[in-house]
């Protein structure tokens, strides 16, 4: 068989386990990205369990898939500071690990990971601080009626507020550049 043809019939083997959509294109099917984000999940928790043995810290890791994305959580029944630096200051530390954990996946796998890595459960708090902070900014253009600029912050957090405030009926827009980059809440 000819390099041609063993690659024609690779393609058709492909194309046969995937669903076409609507308009004649090939979109991988449901289970076939549910198994990505699956392997995705188990890179990234060999490579943060090494991490972790590297460094002497106990820790458990879970793997979670939501909403088109793989979550992973270091955590540990007793308080642990040797966790909480792995966190940082305002979640620096977080955010270069969870690109590290990224990067280790794209190299395993050669698929980009949009994984999110929360630590203690750093995440889950600063969400619950983040809609405070939407409903707090929302509060106050009601009241004035004039926008309000919010903290720099990165682009997940930024996410999360915007979706905070549109749940609030008002509307959000991110502005500035690289580390400045922030949110603007107003009526309009």
């Amino acid at each position: 068989m000819s390099a041609e043809s063993t690659e024609h019939a690779l393609s058709e083997e492909i194309i046969d386990d995937q669903d076409v959509s609507e308009n004649g294109e090939a979109s991988l099917p449901k289970a076939s990205s549910a198994s990505r984000l699956e392997e995705e999940g188990d890179v990234a928790a060999d490579y943060l369990e090494e991490l972790l043995d590297i460094a002497d810290i106990d820790g458990d890791i879970d793997i979670e898939v939501r909403n088109g994305r793989t979550y992973i959580s270091i955590v540990t029944e007793e308080e642990s500071d040797a966790l909480d630096s792995l966190v940082g200051e305002d979640g620096e530390v977080l955010e270069a690990l969870q690109e590290l954990t990224r990067l280790s996946v794209l190299s395993a796998t050669e698929n980009r990971s949009r994984l999110v890595l929360d630590i203690n459960g750093y995440r889950q708090e600063r969400t619950g601080h983040l809609q405070k902070v939407a409903e707090d900014a929302a509060a106050s253009v009601k009241e004035s009626g004039q926008p309000v600029a919010l903290e720099p912050m990165s682009a997940y957090e930024r996410k999360i507020v915007h979706d905070a405030v549109a749940d609030l009926g008002m509307v959000s827009e991110s502005e500035g550049e690289g580390a400045g980059r922030h949110i603007v809440v107003s009526a309009e």
